[in-house]
This record gives structure tokens, C-alpha cells and sequence, in this order.
């Protein structure tokens, strides 16, 4: 699969162009949307001229970054100028804020091809929006980032822009069979988002692991990462793949909610990495996993709960204001959060904070973690976006995470995780490729 750096130095030279890029796209989206639905909003006409411009540029060899002229689709919690935002939610439908956030500011300044709005949940939670799964429509894509893994599984773009709370990213991204990134929390600047979660990250599903790269690098070089917090740090193109010495496997608490296929595709996949050379350890084997582990066993209650806390604005507002507007489901999480006291909050926040204290004890003994992105291929049924409880961990630890296609259970795909230190997107994404590789 060509990537987009192949694709544009063509462009210099007067093979292909952006537009016809685009063109592809376009002709792939009106193809594969009656069924798919992955976008909730589609600007074709400004898409061609974002471009043409691009292909002008690239002809007279000034590009303005090396996205210049990359179709890109974005979740529909980011807001665009020209683009309604709906953010999931019927209260929200067609609903235009006239201002670009920060993730589609710094692409119109690379001059990427931001085609249109991808579908999400509900304000990125968990009531489903339309989205099928490219592999087999009766099948959820995963969410939230439902529609922007579906766009690119569907050949619809090459890159989608996605979020990840729980596991938004990576289980798409293992559902649909692309590849996921999420950075270190705070890499991505989340300014013009329907929230400020303590552990959203934005990130990208791709269909190479370089073209998702390159777009995290140029966004945060334009955009910069959230206020405090150092922009990504992985560079323009991934590491050259390297083989990992070590690698930690964990099995969390997903392990006991695993499909048998899951687990025996997992377990044969790293059979081949011992037979390659690399040291595997675990919790029987280390300590240092170990103590991991039993940090990051209840993860996914821990986060839903720091999550329901932190919905008090501006969900809960938005509740006082709509109603029933609001799901039963968010409603829900929204009274969960007000009968919580902030001594129970500052708890939490002790206990995911310690989570990441047990990942830095194995910054010396292993290259990354290593898990299952999901519980197994995509579920039948498209009123639940899947159980995110592998990705749990990696959100609470807000460390960067990668969602790599490698496996396959009954004909679907199925996601190797990849989990590196804080600030280490650049070493684990030699090791993602070294995996995509092998």
C-alpha cells in the first residue's frame, strides 16, 4: 500500500496529482456510503479546491508541509468552519459553530484535504451513530471514533482524525482492521472539542502507520499539543522497524472476557516473536509486570468513574438545558458523577496516577507492552460500539498506544496493541513496525 510521502513525491514530478487523490476518494466514499455510513458530513466542492490548490503547489514545488493535499476525514467532535458540527447528538444536528478547531486549523495550514465530518457516538460516549463495519455490515465498527476507522478500512481516505477515552481509537481500529494512534495524553491539542476529559487524547486511524504519523507530527507542529503539555514528540516518519529486546505481555483484565479465537491468534503471533529472538516476559516471569498488572486491573472501572465525575460540564449542562435531548445512557453517567464527592475524585485520580508510576518501572526492563486490541473480531450488532476493556489500561496510563492490524479470527481482523512509556512515541513506533513487519 502506497504511502502518502510515495504518493506526493510522484506529485513533483507531475504523476497523479491531489485531486485525482481525491477523486478516488470521492468515487470510493459514493461508492461505499449508502452502506458504510461513515460520515455524518461531506464538503465535496471545497475539497476540490483545497486540492487543486495543493496540486498547484506541489507542481511549483512549493508544498506548504508533506500532508499538503492529504484527503482527511474528522471525528465529528472537532469543529469546522465550513462543516457542521453535530458532535453525535440530535441536539447538535446541523449545527455550524463558524470556527475551526485546533486539529482543523493546523491542517488547512498544511494544506491537507479535510473531506468531511466522520461519524461518532453520542459526544464520543457510547450510544452508537449509524456507522457499519466495512468487513461485514452487520457488525459494529467500534466507537467512538466509529466513522473515522470505517473511512479508512472503507478506502475512503487514508487518514481519519479520532479520540480515545476509553478505548475510541484503538478498538476501532482493530475492528475495522487500520491502524491506530494514540499519543501521550496532551499531545494533540484538543482545543474546539465537545470535551475536555483528563484522559482524551486525539489521535489517528490510518491505513500505513507513516501516514498517521506524519499527520500527528504536522498537526502538533502547527497546532502545538494542549496548554502544558510537550506537542508529539514521534517526528515526521516513524522509526525504522526495530526489533524490540524485550517486550512485556499483558493480559489485564480483558484476559477473562477474551474470545478462545482472541487468544489462541495472540498466543501463536507471539510464539513467532520468541521464535525471532525477542524475550518475552509476563507476570509470572517479572515483578515489574506483575505489579503492573495489579495497578491496572480495574482500570476500566477507575476511568468510568473519574469519567463520570468529569462530565459534570459541559454534559450535565447540557442536560439541565435538553433533557431528554440527552441519552438515558449519558443521563445515566451524568447522576452517577453527582453523587460522587470530590474526596472519591481525588482518590481516582491518586490511583491512575500510581498506574503510571508502575508503567515507569519497566522503562529499563522492556522495550513496550504488548496486548490484544480488543476482545475479539467485531461483535454482531450495531447497538453497542464493542467492549473497550483492553484499551482501558492505556487510557488511564495516558501513554502512547498503537493499534496494529496483524491478526485475524474467522476472516475479520483483529488488533495487536503496542503500549510505550510517556513522551516514547518515537521508540514505539520502531517496534509497531518491526511488529507490522514480522
Amino acid at each position: 500500500m502506497s504511502t502518502y510521502a510515495t504518493l506526493s513525491r510522484g506529485f513533483a514530478e507531475g504523476i497523479g496529482s491531489p485531486r485525482d487523490l481525491l477523486e478516488t476518494c470521492l468515487a470510493r466514499i459514493e461508492e461505499r456510503e449508502p452502506v458504510v455510513r461513515a460520515f455524518a458530513a461531506i464538503g465535496a466542492e471545497a475539497a476540490r479546491r483545497a486540492a487543486d490548490a495543493a496540486t498547484a503547489r506541489w507542481r511549483a514545488g512549493t508544498p506548504l508541509s508533506a500532508i499538503d493535499g492529504m484527503p482527511i476525514a474528522l471525528k465529528d467532535i472537532l469543529e469546522t468552519a465550513d462543516l457542521p458540527t453535530g458532535f453525535g447528538s440530535p441536539i447538535f444536528a446541523g449545527t455550524h459553530s463558524g470556527r475551526d478547531s485546533a486539529v482543523a486549523w493546523a491542517l488547512r495550514r498544511a494544506g491537507a484535504v479535510i473531506v468531511g465530518k466522520a461519524v461518532t457516538t453520542e459526544f464520543a460516549d457510547m450510544v452508537p451513530g449509524p456507522t457499519t463495519n466495512p468487513h461485514d455490515p452487520t457488525r459494529t465498527p467500534g466507537g467512538s471514533s466509529s466513522g473515522s476507522a470505517a473511512a479508512v478500512a472503507a478506502g475512503m481516505v487514508p487518514v481519519a482524525i479520532g479520540s480515545q477515552v476509553g478505548g475510541s481509537i484503538l478498538r476501532p481500529a482493530s475492528f475495522c482492521g487500520v491502524v491506530g494512534i494514540k499519543p501521550t495524553f496532551g499531545a494533540i491539542n484538543r482545543g474546539g472539542i465537545s470535551d475536555q476529559f483528563s484522559q482524551n487524547a486525539l489521535g489517528t486511524l490510518s491505513a500505513t502507520l507513516e501516514d498517521g504519523w506524519a499527520v500527528c507530527h504536522v498537526v502538533a507542529s502547527i497546532a502545538g499539543g494542549d496548554p502544558g503539555h510537550p506537542p508529539f514528540t514521534g517526528g515526521l516518519v516513524p522509526e525504522a522497524p526495530r526489533k524490540p529486546g524485550t517486550l512485556a505481555v499483558l493480559q489485564t483484565a480483558g484476559w477473562a472476557v477474551a474470545e478462545p479465537g482472541a487468544i489462541d491468534a495472540f498466543q501463536d503471533f507471539l510464539r513467532r516473536l520468541a521464535a525471532d529472538g525477542v524475550h518475552l516476559i509476563d507476570r509470572t516471569t517479572s515483578a515489574r509486570v506483575a505489579l503492573l498488572e495489579e495497578a491496572i486491573a480495574d482500570a476500566s472501572p477507575i476511568s468510568q468513574a473519574i469519567n463520570h465525575w468529569e462530565k459534570a460540564w459541559p454534559l450535565a449542562e447540557l442536560e439541565t438545558r435538553h433533557g431528554e435531548g440527552v441519552s438515558a445512557h449519558l443521563r445515566n453517567g451524568i447522576a452517577a458523577g453527582r453523587s460522587m464527592t470530590p474526596e472519591e475524585y481525588r482518590v481516582l485520580l491518586h490511583r491512575r496516577d500510581m498506574m503510571r508510576e508502575r508503567l515507569a518501572l519497566l522503562a529499563d526492563v522492556a522495550d513496550a507492552c504488548i496486548t490484544l486490541a480488543a476482545p475479539g473480531p467485531a461483535p454482531v450488532g450495531l447497538a453497542s460500539t464493542g467492549n473497550s476493556i483492553f484499551n482501558a489500561p492505556g487510557s488511564a496510563l495516558r501513554c502512547p498506544a498503537i493499534s496494529v492490524p496483524k491478526l485475524s479470527v474467522g476472516g475479520l481482523p483483529l488488533g495487536v496493541q503496542l503500549l510505550g512509556q510517556p513522551l516514547g512515541e518515537r521508540a514505539l513506533s520502531g517496534v509497531a513496525a518491526y511488529v507490522a513487519g514480522l
